[in-house]
């Protein structure tokens, strides 16, 4: 090694160059297209002039050593240039490794059974999009070796599938059930050029998804069946024809089947951002809608997605007030937003901002359900039901 720090080429300096080149998918996707390999020329930095007096011994080891990496040219090509003069004489020294071939480059990355196996891939899938995306993104794809022929059958069952209106359930390619598409969703999702998360993979497909539901307590004068709550398809909610005169959203279950129903109106189990769901209930347009969530930022989040779709939505026992009297009984929200929410009224936005900044401790969340009952059912504000 050189003694001013510089630190004289190896074979693994060469074999890092061209890493870099296997890393990033430009030779095995010029390999697969069929293009022509582009040599690579790599400077081999090694001893200066004098140094050939001083080191020769170490300066023959490290040519040899350089000659030797390079397998009798498999690896890669050596060149030379001549140093030296009149003091120590001329010598030839290696000054560039060049890589030549294909071939060079597989042997000297060890990588002669992944291009094996990338070759078998592309043979095949004469499928346009999922050879151009071979092509596009070859290391990656390598890790879906062991399982290539499920991929491609699960991919053109559901390329097939397109605007069906099918469940995945009904999948019946060879190899494949719901539990590997649902495994291997982000692969497909590109390969299909479609959502990752599960419900856009669907919809963007035109794929049928898990029903969605909602729970509501109806009051006995206003029930459009004489029954205490109901459990209806969120897509089929405007076929109750229902005349809703007041609605009542709560994020907690317990609360949920606990609170009092509003006189002629319905109570709703909102389920946390499932809100943006039941916004879209044309019966609740008209009618006069309360909200009670967390006391927490996140809360406060799902108050601002309800209003997207009721601007008219007024919130209850999500003041100031509240917190303060239930200091005692704060816990700590792992996770806070801090999204700019513009839907807040004045006193709503001064509660959340003072939660996002930890004006009043770290990270302080009231839930629900730890508010006491009493304060509570004083405060509704809305008519019981007596039903």
């Amino acid at each position: 090694m050189p003694g001013d720090g510089r630190r004289w080429a190896t074979p693994d300096t060469v074999r890092a160059k061209v890493r870099r080149r296997w890393d990033d998918g430009t030779l095995l996707g010029a390999f697969g297209r069929g293009e022509p390999f582009e040599a690579l020329e790599i400077p081999l930095a090694g001893p200066r002039t004098a140094e050939l007096g001083e080191r020769l011994g170490e300066v023959q080891d490290w040519a040899a050593a350089i000659e030797d990496g390079s397998r009798a040219g498999e690896r890669y090509t050596v060149r030379y240039k001549e140093v030296g003069g009149r003091r120590f004489g001329r010598n030839r020294i290696p000054s560039h490794a060049v890589v030549e071939r294909f071939e060079q480059a597989w042997r000297l990355l060890g990588a002669g059974g992944q291009v094996t196996e990338f070759r078998a891939m592309l043979a095949a899938s004469p499928d346009p999009a999922v050879r151009d995306w071979l092509l596009r993104t070859p290391v990656s794809a390598l890790s879906h070796a062991g399982d290539w022929s499920q991929l491609l059958a699960a991919y053109r069952w559901l390329d097939a599938a397109r605007g069906s209106d099918r469940y995945l359930r009904q999948i019946d390619a060879p190899g494949v059930d719901t539990k590997f598409v649902e495994g291997h969703r982000p692969v497909l999702a590109e390969l299909l050029g479609v959502s990752r998360q599960a419900g856009g993979f669907l919809t963007d497909l035109g794929l049928r998804g898990k029903p969605e539901y909602v729970r509501l307590r109806p009051s006995r004068s206003a029930a459009p069946v004489p029954v205490s709550e109901l459990s209806v398809r969120a897509d089929e909610l405007d076929d109750l024809e229902w005349a809703v005169s007041d609605a009542v959203v709560v994020e907690n279950e317990i609360t949920y089947l606990t609170l009092p129903v509003p006189v002629g109106g319905v109570l709703i189990w909102g389920k946390g951002f499932d809100v943006a769901r039941l916004g879209r209930w044309g019966a609740l347009g008209g009618a006069e809608v309360h909200y009670w969530g967390d006391l927490d930022t996140h809360g406060f989040a799902i108050l601002h997605r309800l209003r997207v779709h009721l601007p008219h939505v007024r919130s209850f026992l999500m003041d100031a007030e509240t917190l303060t009297a239930h200091r005692e009984r704060w816990g700590r929200e792992t996770t806070p937003t801090s999204a700019t929410l513009d839907r807040l009224t004045p006193r709503e936005a001064a509660v959340y901002d003072d939660l996002v900044s930890d004006r009043l401790g770290e990270r302080v969340r009231l839930e629900q359900e730890r508010i006491d009952w009493a304060w509570a059912m004083d405060r509704l504000p809305y008519g019981v039901d007596g039903g």
